[in-house]
């Protein structure tokens, strides 16, 4: 009995036993199967950083093109030069010998060289490759280097707002760099190396290198050469008419590509003053599409447009203009005090009446002529694909009165930006399809694949072809003052300048600031470019655009067909030069009188009836249809 009490005892020892066996054994398996299956990419990684030190290779940045392939941003190498305080023999003389050839402060970069609590510190970045190679035949045990990358522009300050710039880490700051940032910006690689519990390097060890993905390229619609010459012209209105800032812009009538787009003073890209942040946030606006302004009359194009294609007048129509309009009970001047009497409308076009302009403004009633300024998208953005664009200011039409349409009629009263203003243009003189103004042609991978690309839709016509037909021809006649083929010599120009005065921030007239512009088309019959010139506050002496703006349109005009190889229309027109005779001291009556024997126009700053002074001075040799300022 007592044996068979022992046995069964054994047999529960036993089981008992394998029960604790079998649960070590699940237990161990749960705690395998954690390790290795539920958190094996985590531990693994942690084990990788404890015995591995890792270098990032940062990716190199898209490049950016112009549209005939010229290269305008790259990217470089150049390196970041690290050191590990454990591996460093001789602090003093790393630290002299960095400190000397980086240019760093020697205090600094010892208390970095002797740090040993850290796997590696940071001495400098984007160190060029002359200086990394110095370093490097050093031989310094504890400094190490790794591929980075710096950008450079290639033509400096051309496109400088355009393109803007980046961090020292590569980062977008502004223009496309930031705005596009996300293409642009590549999938950086690595290289490991393996070490010891101190961190040091083991020696014929493994190296693991993971390379680096460069970003995607962006080709612009921009041609640089076209660029060159708009920015050297604005150049020199900044100088020759002493002016606060000048925009241009020049874009393809057909498809609103913009060729050519700067403000000046701009700034080096390879070499950007980030000293004065004020200035530089300044210099970096791309005023054509950030700064609103009151255009004056290169407005009347759209009004003309819009008169024209409602049937509320034609070219034979008459309209009187005694210097000025009373409309609600308010006098508002024209620019010519003592008005232009009778004319047409070709002729209030090429005078730039104000009188004519409020008439069509006025005929087309507030409904119809608030619906054509929507519709050529007045008040709304472009839509171009550039950050910070703004969509100007159209009053209100609920409170619009009379008094306001005939201001808006002759470009006062409004707010537009110049991209908005020559996209309305755009449309009016490209049988009356508006399109959205486009700057980015195509985005491809670094595989050649396309991932953006631009199909220049049309997003509604404005008017018909016929007037857009129509107000071509006009524009024209009234560049053309001599005849056909007189505004560039042997070309088809067609154009519109404009005098606009500023306001300041009470929402006054800022006595003696003004904006001087010119909007100018080709060929004027049938455009492909339009060029439009903006001056801020020119400080010469002279601020009508026709005289300020208009002659930097023809050297920007000349320019392109100077480039693109584009022969004369009428290889047998001719400007005849006249020189400027000597008219202070005469009454405007018979200073007119003498000007129009030379086949000059002449515009008056001023309500008196004596000529206190002219521009240009007398003896300075001008082209017939040029106009004179008279200041009375």
């Amino acid at each position: 009995m007592q044996n068979l009490f022992s046995l069964h005892s054994f047999k529960k020892r036993l089981l008992a036993l394998s029960i604790v066996v079998a649960f070590l054994f699940c237990a161990l398996f749960v705690r395998l199967f954690v390790v290795q299956i539920i958190n094996g990419k985590d531990l693994q990684l942690r084990a990788t950083s404890q015995w591995t030190r890792d270098l990032a290779i940062v990716a190199p940045r898209g490049d950016i093109f112009d549209a005939t392939g010229s290269r305008l941003a790259t990217s470089y190498t150049t390196y970041n030069i690290y050191v590990r305080g454990r591996e460093v023999e001789d602090a003093q003389e790393v630290s002299k010998y960095l400190s000397n050839i980086l240019e760093l402060n020697y205090l600094k970069v010892y208390e970095k060289v002797i740090k040993k609590n850290v796997s590696e510190v940071l001495i400098k970045m984007q160190v060029e490759a002359d200086i990394a190679e110095l370093i490097y035949n050093k031989n310094f045990k504890g400094v190490y280097m790794a591929e980075t990358v710096g950008r450079y522009y290639t033509y400096g300050n051309l496109l400088s707002q355009v393109l803007g710039f980046v961090s020292i880490d590569n980062a977008g700051q502004s223009g496309i760099e930031a705005q596009f940032d996300t293409f642009l910006t590549g999938k950086d690689g690595y290289s490991f190396t393996q070490s010891d519990l101190q961190g040091k390097e083991i020696g014929g060890s493994l190296r693991y290198y993971v390379p680096a993905t460069k970003g995607a390229d962006l080709t612009l619609t921009v041609d640089s050469k076209i660029q060159l010459i708009l920015e050297q012209t604005l150049e020199k209105i900044m100088l020759e008419q002493e002016a606060k800032n000048a925009t241009g812009l020049v874009l393809n009538a057909k498809t609103a590509e913009v060729l050519a787009i700067s403000t000046k003073p701009s700034f080096d890209l390879n070499d950007i003053p980030r000293d004065d942040l004020a200035a530089l946030f300044d210099q970096s606006k791309m005023k054509a599409i950030t700064d609103v302004y009151e255009p004056g009359s290169t407005f009347k194009i759209l009004t003309l447009a819009a008169a024209l294609e409602e049937g509320v007048t034609h070219e034979d129509d008459r309209f009187y203009c005694g210097g000025s309009r009373v409309v609600d009970g308010v006098k508002i001047k024209c620019w010519r005090s003592i008005g232009h009497g009778s004319q047409n409308l070709q002729e209030g076009l090429a005078n730039s009446c104000n009188c004519v302009f409020m008439d069509l403004a006025l005929r087309l009633g507030k409904d119809k002529f608030y619906s054509y300024l929507e519709k050529f998208g007045l008040g709304q953005k472009t839509g171009i694909s550039l950050a910070g664009e703004v969509g100007g200011i159209l009053m209100n039409k609920s409170i619009v009165k009379n008094v306001d349409l005939a201001r808006i009629g002759f470009g006062h009263a409004v707010a537009v930006t110049p991209l908005q203003l020559l996209t309305a243009v755009s449309a009016i003189v490209n049988n009356g399809n508006l399109t959205t103004p486009t700057i980015i042609e195509n985005i491809t991978d670094c595989f050649g694949n396309t991932l953006v690309s631009q199909n220049h839709e049309v997003k509604r016509q404005v008017i018909s072809p016929e007037t857009s037909k129509k107000v071509c021809e006009l524009l024209s006649k009234a560049t053309n003052k001599q005849g056909e083929y007189t505004f560039v010599e042997g070309y088809d120009v067609g154009g519109k300048t404009g005098t606009a005065q500023k306001y300041d921030d009470t929402g006054h007239i800022a006595q003696g600031k003004y904006i001087s512009s010119f909007i100018g088309t080709f060929p004027a019959a049938n455009p492909e470019y339009l060029v439009m010139i903006m001056v801020d506050e020119p400080g010469a002496g002279a601020y009508y655009g026709s005289v300020v703006a208009a002659p930097y349109g023809k050297e920007v005009f000349s320019g392109i067909f100077n480039y693109k190889g584009i022969k004369k229309q009428n290889e047998t027109a001719v400007i005849e030069k006249v020189t400027m005779p000597d008219l202070v001291g005469k009454t405007l009556t018979d200073a007119a009188v003498e000007l129009k024997k030379l086949g000059l126009y002449f515009e008056t700053d001023g309500e008196g009836g004596t000529v206190l002074r002219q521009l240009p001075p007398a003896g300075t040799t001008v082209a017939k249809g040029d106009t004179i300022i008279l200041i009375t």
